[in-house]
């Protein structure tokens, strides 16, 4: 008969481990242990048991990257840990890469007080040391900190500010009465076949529903060029380097993951749930080409030859 001191088997371990991962709570994962043990756990118990996640965490933060990353997406999201005895909210840095080979391929995640230029120049930092390299465009949410740490560890790449967080930014300076139709007016502008066209229809919007909204106006010319970048790329590529919605996914995985954990007893724990879960969530990247990378070279050759 199971007693209440006896040890969990490996199986039950698993099992705490894997109801983690998926975002089950700590009362819930509880429940099930009490019914099979006569015991349940707590979440000490649920932390100790999950450190078999760290091998998975280093695994990741040593990985020597063997190939060119052309396209680098960097973003944050939040979450709250415990940290000197206080609850504090926390940035969890996440980097993905394109590769020459055309697939996605998770890069990096890391934990920082703050979305920093010190904690993003901590991940670039990273990434450099274990061999990133090749890297022609960067695409992040054009947060002052990180582009400072993107030209000081990546100078020779250039920066694509997210068209989606630009529209956002656009959207929040407008009543609330004219906020959808500002954000279809500007996410259509980025959606221009060529970056004349975009700004065509940026001196449209000027005139028109513009004219009223000058803040507006202003935050969205501040943007224009670094959002408009990506017309410097294969046209094939435009719709995956506008914006940074891939990593928004996949945040969105992280937050429904954690949400019934609360806040994290640590920030160790944190950084192997998360890092978890994002690995869990981009295996299946192996599975399909996200660009053809074979369409870049000839567009850079051709950039050089009219800058000659």
């Amino acid at each position: 008969m199971l007693g209440r001191y006896r040890r969990r088997t490996e199986e039950v371990d698993d099992a705490i481990t894997t109801a983690y991962v998926q975002g089950v709570s700590t009362r819930k994962v509880g429940k099930v242990t009490q019914a099979l043990l006569g015991e349940g756990v707590g979440r000490s118990t649920v932390s100790r048991v999950t450190k078999v996640l760290e091998g998975k965490v280093e695994g990741l933060r040593k990985a020597h990257l063997e190939q060119p990353f052309p396209y680098v997406y960097l973003d944050a999201t939040f979450l709250d840990a415990r940290w000197a005895r206080a609850v504090e909210n926390i940035s969890a840095l996440v980097a993905y890469g394109v590769g020459e080979d055309g697939h996605r391929h998770l890069l990096a995640v890391t934990l920082g007080p703050s979305e920093s230029q010190a904690s993003w120049g901590e991940l670039l930092e990273q990434l450099v040391g274990r061999g990133l390299a090749g890297v022609r465009l960067v695409i992040a949410d054009g947060h002052a900190g990180l582009e400072a740490a993107v030209r000081r560890l990546l100078p020779e790449a250039r920066q694509q500010r997210c068209t989606v967080h630009l529209t956002r930014n656009v959207a929040a300076k407008v009543p609330q009465r004219v906020r959808q139709r500002v954000a279809r007016e500007v996410s259509a502008l980025f959606n221009a076949p060529s970056r004349k066209e975009a700004r065509a229809r940026l001196e449209a919007f000027k005139a028109g529903l513009g004219a009223q909204l000058p803040e507006a106006v202003a935050c969205l010319e501040k943007g224009f060029a670094h959002a408009t970048v990506f017309y410097d790329f294969p046209s094939a590529h435009w719709r995956r380097l506008r914006s940074t919605n891939g990593l928004e996914r996949l945040h969105g995985e992280v937050k429904r993951r954690t949400r019934s954990v609360g806040a994290f007893p640590d920030r160790a724990s944190a950084l192997r749930l998360i890092t978890t879960v994002a690995l869990e969530v981009s295996s299946i990247w192996s599975d399909r080409r996200y660009l053809d990378m074979s369409l870049l070279n000839p567009i850079q050759e051709q950039s050089v030859q009219q800058s000659a």
